[in-house]
């Protein structure tokens, strides 16, 4: 279990009575291509960097990332959610800035951590207040889930700034590049 949610199936527990579906395909569908980018980014990482020092670390927040897939999977059977339709670009997206970011170093790869997952928690903060707004007893299992899955994401960011993140060659201009990538992903994976 990714964080003490459970990760059990849900897919015969799931009303769709009553559900904004619009707003709730749009969350899972997003939520389920960033997880999967994250995946594959953390996969880029690993091929570069599993057997160093760093490999370890970057193990551990990629199997909470499979886990968040997981449970993202599910939901997407669960909701009747279809994905994005440009997993296979974020296939080779995530696994390039993964891989590329790591031939960087170990603060590199981090720098990379820190963006994405930066990136991530405040998306996920956002699709928090919406339910809230919507009805935080209608989406309660849902909140939960989002709100484990941003607190792993900002440990993740954590772990990356006290493996000095913030050393990476041009780490400011990098950090910027990769949330701007984010945001493009985000917009893009929740319409299309």
């Amino acid at each position: 279990p990714a964080g003490g949610v459970s990760l059990r199936r849900c897919s015969t527990r799931v009303t769709l009575e009553g559900i904004n579906k619009p707003v709730i395909d749009r969350i899972i569908r997003v939520d389920h291509a960033g997880e999967y980018g994250a995946n594959r980014i953390y996969a880029g990482q690993m091929a570069v960097l599993g057997r160093s020092s760093a490999g370890p670390i970057i193990q551990q927040m990629w199997n909470q990332e499979k886990d968040h897939l997981k449970k993202f999977n599910e939901l997407m059977v669960a909701y009747r959610v279809r994905p994005t339709v440009l997993l296979p670009f974020w296939n080779v997206a995530g696994f390039v800035l993964g891989a590329g970011t790591a031939l960087l170093g170990k603060k590199g790869a981090m720098a990379c951590t820190v963006a994405v997952e930066e990136s991530i928690s405040d998306h996920y903060n956002s699709q928090i207040r919406t339910l809230v707004e919507e009805d935080p007893e209608k989406y309660k299992e849902l909140l939960q889930i989002i709100k484990q899955f941003r607190d792993d994401e900002r440990e993740h960011h954590d772990i990356g700034l006290e493996h000095d993140a913030e050393a990476a060659p041009a780490y400011s201009v990098l950090k910027t590049a990769i949330q701007l990538g984010c945001k493009a992903a985000i917009f893009l994976s929740e319409r299309i």
